[in-house]
């Protein structure tokens, strides 16, 4: 390691977290003027995710819905029956397609009559994983089983896989697009619309220069790393070279000093601090495959105890492996660091 990266050079660089507890499942916390925090739990083990609204005139523009099950619909019920009672959703900004930020996008917007705000890819994406046609089933069932699942597993992916995929309400027939570079006014703040590849395809983040503010989604979360993977669906993409990407973009772009409000976890101080945490976790995955690769060439199956090897993983997470997994050898391949080679129709990956 290189000390002059690794020291941390002043204040603004180190990762501080003002708020150590997050809010209560009845509870709204307000992070900055005009700025409120709620959380809401997921039935697994990532379980829960930030809401974040932001003062918008006679109201409040929502960032994200949370998760498309009963217990939300009861979770938000209490809330707008408790400490937002009379508050009204002046529109629903959902920063991406995954079901526990746009689950319940649907139910608030019937309930508010407000419009629905998402990038084109996005609100498009959630239409595309909720087709479950057979068709896609025997896609993403080749998928997996060229990258060395057996059948039982793959079978099992399947059926956690399509469960919460299926965790979404019904979309508004219509939406108001954002894109990357736009400038969005909520109440008396602008933002700067960003959109980043890696987690989603096209999440959004916004950023608040005169407040300091940045609202970072999954792309930068405080105190684990989002998720970033490869499907049948485009079995060659290179997420994690596009989330890399996204990462260095924002370290040249945005300050050191924000207050970011992330979709997971707590807010904190320190966002380049936590990006080059990011990177370097990423890099050591890297490592490991490279050196799993050296001598005899492995599978994506093969790979997953090799990386993953801090937790025994349920289904729901297998799957969530197994796709990083393979995001991680499709850069490698694209960086040279890999090759690929197939031997009775399962991939291998060899060390260069």
């Amino acid at each position: 390691m290189n000390p002059k990266t690794d020291t941390v050079q002043s204040s603004a660089e180190a990762l501080r977290y003002p708020w150590e507890q997050h809010p209560g499942p009845e509870e709204i916390v307000e992070v900055r003027p005009g700025v409120l925090w709620a959380r809401l739990k997921l039935p697994f083990r990532l379980n829960h995710v930030n809401i974040y609204l932001l003062a918008d005139g006679d109201g409040y523009a929502m960032v994200d819905a949370g998760f498309g099950n009963e217990e939300t619909i009861e979770a938000w019920t209490r809330l707008f029956e408790g400490p937002l009672k009379g508050v009204n959703i002046t529109r629903l900004i959902v920063t991406h397609s995954h079901p526990d930020h746009v689950g319940l996008a649907g139910w608030i917007v019937e309930r508010f009559n407000c419009p629905l705000v998402m990038t084109q890819v996005e609100y498009l994406s959630v239409y595309h994983q909720n087709r479950g046609t057979e068709e896609r089933r025997e896609a993403q069932r080749l998928f997996f089983r060229r990258h060395g699942m057996d059948e039982s597993l793959t079978e099992k992916l399947l059926g956690r896989g399509q469960d919460y995929l299926k965790r979404v309400s019904v979309l508004p027939p219509s939406y108001r697009r954002i894109s990357h570079g736009d400038e969005v006014v909520i109440g008396t703040r602008r933002f700067k619309v960003i959109t980043g590849g890696g987690h989603a395809l096209d999440q959004v983040m916004l950023y608040c220069a005169d407040d300091k503010l940045f609202l970072s989604a999954d792309q930068v979360l405080s105190k684990i790393s989002p998720n970033v993977s490869v499907w049948a669906v485009e079995p060659d993409q290179n997420s994690l070279g596009e989330y890399l990407a996204s990462l260095a973009s924002l370290t040249t772009t945005l300050p050191y000093d924000l207050l970011v409000l992330p979709g997971h976890g707590v807010p904190f101080y320190g966002l380049k601090t936590r990006i080059k945490q990011l990177a370097d976790h990423h890099e050591e995955r890297c490592r490991l495959i490279a050196e799993a690769c050296s001598e005899v060439p492995q599978t994506s199956r093969a790979l997953v105890p090799v990386v993953f090897n801090k937790h025994v993983l349920d289904e729901h997470q297998m799957g969530f492996a197994a796709g990083e997994l393979v995001a991680h050898v499709n850069y490698m391949i694209v960086e040279g660091r890999l090759t690929a080679e197939t031997k009775d129709g399962v991939l291998q990956f060899r060390t260069t």
